[in-house]
Order: structure tokens, then sequence, then C-alpha cells
């Protein structure tokens, strides 16, 4: 039986040196073309086995047969959602390597990437790069385990220290990790290999190893079968022409043939009218008739209508009842949602899936998810939120932007709305957002119970001396509501706030800084209130130590006043403070 090429993701934090890595491979400068030099988009390479050779002259010194045909290898942004290509049954990768700066160690994104890599049981291998940025280093053998050992006596002590703290990391997840030429059995430890993107030193040792594990662990993994089935990466226009980059991962498509791609609805049924397929080591697309898994394609098709990047495809043979099967069946799985919880929309089905599981790690429940643009119906769901649970109103948008409708309209503004392309910044800010929200909530309920206020009375506007008295204030601390209670400086009562005026409009608050007029019955202004400069909230004791005891609630100007308050009720009668 015919086997196809080892799908291998490479995948890390930003700047641990991925695309770099991948260019010494495959002898080529991608890294100096990306923007910033960080990988824009996802890209895959085809590396036949004659290239394998050329760049692994071990492979002859230790006299091992390369039986596979190549690697097919997939370089991802440093973002754990791009690590979580996916097909039918788990993980589109058949192993991973996870390039980490072994002078840095494990990164935010590091760890987001092992998590995928973990739920998914996808094999992998650490590539330890940057090893020449070690103090002292120098490349002083073609094999690296001998030039590792002469380095000198420092060198070798700060390698080693970086290494096993590196170890020791890893272990913490999980892993027994050892450096690949201490390794007997491969089945039991996790592979490091110590490498050099700029200076090559250890590639050779880190393609044996993939392929030596390909070969041993993936036999049965790599047989191709008949029926062509594969994943689309990204749909691209070019002026009339619409085509999708996807990558085949078994079987064979011929130009011609009919595909079902799934959606969220009825699966999508269309004709290829044209193949590309990758180089060898190239960027660039060929016209071919027909391809064969695995690689990396262009795909023409007859249909238009709207796709949806990582999404699962497969040829059509007139099975749509099966098809349709298949295709819910492994959307649902990935797609599960909870009665209540955030919104999430990603560019990719496996976006979705990464961003899903990590907030999930995280204890936060998913109401809604999808791909593509937050559009007005997320808003509309998000605003439905503030009713039945206000911490989860709240949008994340991963490497999406917000359609124009909404741009051009605005939305409300209780809803949160979190984008960006960095999924562990993004769930940092979540994470604000909701305790900054639970505080908010807190503040609501405890100021529920009593306003915290100072007002200065404007005795030159006064309305009406009574039934009832009318007349202007500033707020000079805190706010002022309707029903607030008042006292005067000497902490008598003069009773409660009917209403409040602003510019001949009623108002249900007043802030500070503001002049408005309230109306409060019971009282004659001219007896209680001739004497008196300012006026305060009435807050008896149980509500004075609630306060206290949740200070950190409270605004500075809200303490403030909260003192004063204090100082007024202490030379009365009570001992409070604050």
């Amino acid at each position: 039986m015919a086997i196809r090429q080892p799908i291998v993701t490479v995948a890390g934090h930003v700047d641990h040196g991925k695309t770099s890595l991948l260019d010494r491979i495959r002898g080529s400068s991608v890294a100096e073309t990306e923007a910033g030099r960080i990988t824009q988009k996802i890209s895959f390479t085809m590396f036949p086995a004659e290239n394998i050779k050329k760049g692994c002259y071990l492979l002859d010194k230790y006299d091992m047969a390369l039986k596979i045909p190549g690697f097919l290898f997939i370089d991802t942004p440093g973002h754990a959602a791009f690590t979580n290509l996916r097909k039918r049954g788990g993980s589109l990768a058949d192993l991973a390597i996870l390039v980490i700066d072994i002078n840095e160690g494990i990164m935010p994104q590091t760890a987001e990437v092992i998590s995928i890599l973990k739920a998914n049981k996808t094999p992998f291998i650490v590539a330890l790069n940057k090893i020449d940025a070690v103090s002292g280093w120098r490349r002083l053998d073609d094999e690296l385990k001998e030039s590792i050992e002469k380095q000198a006596s420092r060198t070798r002590q700060d390698f080693d220290e970086k290494l096993y703290t590196l170890i020791g990391a890893l272990n913490s997840y999980g892993f027994e990790a050892e450096i690949f030429y201490n390794i007997k059995d491969f089945t039991k430890n996790l592979t490091l290999v110590p490498c050099s993107a700029k200076t090559g030193e250890g590639i050779p040792e880190l393609l044996m190893m993939l392929c030596g594990l390909s070969q041993r662990f993936l036999k049965d993994r790599l047989n191709l079968k008949k029926d062509a089935k594969g994943v689309i990466l990204e749909i691209k226009k070019e002026k009339a022409m619409q085509y999708i980059e996807s990558i085949l991962y078994d079987g064979e498509l011929k130009e011609g043939d009919e595909i079902a791609i799934a959606t969220f609805d009825e699966p999508i049924i269309t004709k290829i009218r044209a193949i590309q397929e990758i180089l060898p080591l190239s960027k660039q697309f060929k016209p071919v008739k027909q391809a064969r898994a695995a690689t990396g394609l262009r795909l023409q098709l007859t249909e238009k209508k709207d796709m949806l990047p990582g999404m699962p495809f497969q040829i059509y043979k007139n099975n749509i009842e099966e098809i349709k099967r298949e295709f819910k069946k492994e959307v649902t799985e990935i797609i599960q949602t909870d009665k209540e919880g955030v919104i999430v929309k990603a560019e990719s089905l496996g976006s979705v899936e990464a961003i899903l599981r990590l907030l999930r790690q995280e204890n936060i429940s998913i109401c809604k998810a999808g791909i593509g643009n937050i559009n007005k119906n997320d808003i509309t769901s998000a605003v439905a939120s503030l009713e039945t649970s206000p911490l989860d109103a709240i949008i994340i948008g991963f490497n999406v932007e917000l359609d124009e409708e909404i741009k051009d309209k605005g939305y409300d503004k209780r809803i949160g709305i979190l984008t960006g392309d960095v999924v562990y910044k993004i769930i940092e800010d979540l994470k604000k957002l909701r305790e900054q929200k639970q505080k908010e909530a807190e503040r609501e309920k405890m100021l529920g119970m009593a306003t915290i206020c100072k007002l200065e009375i404007l005795h030159d506007y006064v309305f009406r001396n009574t039934k009832p008295a009318i007349f202007g204030v500033k707020i000079v601390h805190g706010k002022i509501t309707p029903h607030t209670n008042l006292i005067t400086a000497g902490s008598e009562s003069i009773g409660k706030i009917k209403a409040i005026q602003s510019q001949n409009k009623s108002v249900q608050e007043a802030t500070r800084g503001m002049e408005v007029a309230i109306s409060i019955p019971g009282m004659t202004f001219d007896r209680q209130l001739e004497e008196e400069k300012f006026l305060y909230s009435e807050i008896n004791e149980p509500q004075f130590r609630e306060f206290k005891n949740n200070k950190e609630l409270l605004t500075s100007d809200e303490i403030s006043c909260l003192q004063e308050i204090a100082e007024l009720k202490r030379k009365k009668k009570a001992t409070w403070g604050i």
C-alpha cells in the first residue's frame, strides 16, 4: 500500500524562530519577506525525500533507509489557534515541531501550543533553537553531540543549565523530556533537539529524528486511502477568479472531480475547475491535472457560494446523506456551547475549537461560537446576556473584525468586545474585563443600599420654600438619585429627594460637578436650611460598615465623602471610622 508524506506543523511562540528554522531546512529565506519577520498566514512547504537526503547526511552515516516520500511542512503564526488545523478525527498534523528559544524557555504562546498538542494527542519534537546565542558557543564539530561535548566548560555549564531548566518546565506539563542522543525509548520520552536556525547546527539531527519517528510510529496513519479528503485554509480572490488554498491530507483529486465542502448548514457541492499544486521547496504553484496526498493545493471551483476557512471537504460520490452526517458530527463536536457564556468568533473552524478549549481551561463558558466577522446578530445576543448574565455580555474576536454596519452605527457600550490576533492576550483581557464587570456589579449592589453624596446648597436658587421645598444644589462628592435620604452637617434628617431636574428636564441621577434642582416633601427651606451650607446622604451604621469593608469598590471621591460623613456622626454620637 502506498504511503503519503507526514504532515508536520511547525509552531511555537512569536520570535522563537519557527520560520527561520524551516527556512534553514528548505534552504530559503522566507522569514526576511514576512512583515516584521513574523509569519502572517499559514503556509505550507513540500519537502521531497531527495531533499531530505541532501539535507541529512546522517541517514547514510547511520544506515537509515528512507521510506517516506517526504514531508509536508505547515508553518504557522505564533498563535495556538493556528496549531489546531484539524481533520475529521483529530489534528491535521501527524507530527509537530515545537520551537522553543533555549535562552527564553516556555512562553505564554508555547504553553498554548503544548495544550493544543496534548489535547489532540499529536506527537511532537522540541527544537531548542538559538543555541548559537548561548554564551561562548562555537560550532566545534559537524555532529551536534560532539560539538556540545567540546564546548568550553563555562559554555557547557550555561547550556546544561538552560537544557535542564527546560526539561523541568516540560515535566510540569506531564512530559519526560530528554536530549535526543540520551533517549533509549522514544515512546516514553519527549525528544529535545538543540539547534540553530542561524548556523544550521542540529538541523541534520532534527531531520533524522523526524524521519525516524515518522517511519517507526506513524506507519499505519500514513497509508494512503482512495477517497480524497482535505481542509480549506483560505479563500482567495484575484480579479474575477476565486480559489481556495487547501491541504489534501488523503486520497487523490482530479480536475473535474466533484467535492462536498462542509458549512454550518447544508454542504456545498461543487466541481473542481482547475488544480494547482505547491512546488517543492517553494511558495509557487504549478497547474496539474491530478494531485495525491499529502500536498498543498489551490483549487478553482465552479461554485462561488460563501465557504469558510478550516472547513473539511471530501470527494462527492452521490452520497450526500452520509456526508451530511459526517460533517454535522464534526462541526457539532467542535462547537459545543452552554446556555450562558461569552460569544466567540474566529477566522477558521480550527481557531474556534482552539479558543473554546483554552477558554474552558479557564472555566469560562461559551454560549455561541462561529466563523467570520462580528456581526449584528452577535451584538444582539450579547445585549440579551445583560439581563441574564451581565458578566458574559462579551464578544471575543480572534483574527476577525467588526462588520462595517456595526462600525458605522455603533453598539451598546455595556457589552464588551475584545479582538486581537494573540489568543493568550485576548484571554488575559477577558479575565480582566470580567473582574471589572464583577466589581461593577458588586459596587452597584452595594450602592443600591445607600447613596454616597455631599451637596452644596445654592441659596440663590430657592424655587419653593415648602410643600415640597424646591431648591438648587451642586454635587460636590458622589451622586444623587430620587429617594436619596439627606441630612445636614449636624446630622439632622431633612427628608428624601422626590425628584431631580437638570435644565428643566427630569433626570434619574446627578453626579459630581452637576448643578440641579431637587424637591423634598415635608420640610421648610427657610426654617431648616437657611443657615446650612452643605447636605449629606444619610447612611446608617450597618451600611457604613459595608462600605468600609469594601473600600476597594469605591472611588477616592466617595471615600473622601464617607470620611466627612463619619466625622459628622462622630461629633454627634457615633465613633465610626473609615
